[in-house]
């Protein structure tokens, strides 16, 4: 079974599922470890493990990179952030290709005028309906695998209305996307709007900071919503665990008092499936060895 198939089951299947955010291989396979069915690797979170603010400035090829890795890392559906799909409608067309190259089942493409801002950042504006029709238009004809999930998102929220987001993403979904994204919106009352008018499934984004109200998934399945992305949880995790760390070594020149808080060495190497990699090594040796013999 594709990706893609794997993850439009779970869009389909009348539930609603969390996707925990990621932003780098590592932080994905922790998100398959811990038992999620899918995993979002975050614009914003790539942007930030780089130092950059989530503001456009990293380049699709440089996504890609990190999104390919991340598909090898993992065996549970990728859902991607193509940002506005890097330029126009032809821009579009190589952004499908080499998001498809990658492995990804699905992604997520915005309405924003190029450069984007994150989603609850003020200032953002918006480019035409015709002229984001077309974009999903493009991603459609020029995707080769029927099953890759194409997720259409409005920022109008902000700009226009909420009505009009939602209907930006009805034109969208008329036009061939698949799951519908208004982001931003301020309310329960809105959160429920959303997902009562969508012409296709929905899709929720909560995190903590922003302009949406966090709500419990046991809710949000009650509106119809049937997938939730929770983008920078395990980022802003990080960043706290590591200067926890770093303040405690610079305090005490020593880190005696929180390593029995941190993973142990088996732990982390568990991770990164170290001893997978040892047994093939020694499997390919002792082959190697068994095949110079026989050629004697």
């Amino acid at each position: 079974m594709t990706a893609g198939k794997k993850l439009k089951e779970l869009i389909y299947d009348g539930s609603y599922t969390i996707v925990p955010g990621a932003y780098d291989p590592m932080t994905a396979k922790l998100v398959q470890l811990a038992g999620f069915q899918a995993v979002y690797i975050t614009g914003g979170g790539m942007s930030r493990s780089q130092c950059y603010p989530d503001l456009g400035l990293m380049t699709m090829t440089e996504n890609v990179q990190i999104l390919s890795r991340v598909v090898d890392a993992v065996d549970i559906p990728v859902i991607a952030d193509m940002d506005t799909g890097y330029g126009n409608a032809i821009n579009i067309v190589r952004a499908m290709r080499e998001f498809e190259r990658a492995g990804v089942a699905g992604f997520h493409i915005e309405d924003q005028v190029a450069p984007k801002k994150c989603g609850h950042y003020e200032g953002k504006a918006v480019i035409s309906v015709k002229e984001m029709v077309g974009k999903i238009k493009a991603l459609v004809d020029t995707r080769r695998d029927s099953d890759m999930v194409i997720i259409a998102r409005s920022d109008a929220r902000a700009i226009e209305g909420l009505q009009a987001a939602i209907d930006r993403v009805n034109a969208y979904i008329d036009a061939g996307a698949d799951v519908g994204f208004v982001e931003a919106p301020r309310s329960e009352e809105e959160l429920t709007a959303i997902s009562a008018q969508l012409k296709g499934p929905a899709l929720a984004n909560m995190f903590h900071g922003g302009k949406t109200p966090l709500l419990p998934a046991s809710q949000l399945e009650e509106m119809g919503f049937k997938l939730g992305i929770y983008p920078s949880q395990t980022q802003r995790a990080a960043i706290t665990a590591v200067k926890n760390v770093l303040n405690v070594i610079k305090n005490d020149n020593d880190l005696a008092s929180m390593e029995e808080q941190l993973a142990t060495f088996s732990d982390r190497e568990a991770v990164v499936n170290s001893s997978w990699w040892q047994e093939h090594e020694v499997k390919y040796l002792h082959s190697g060895a068994s095949n110079t013999a026989t050629d004697k």
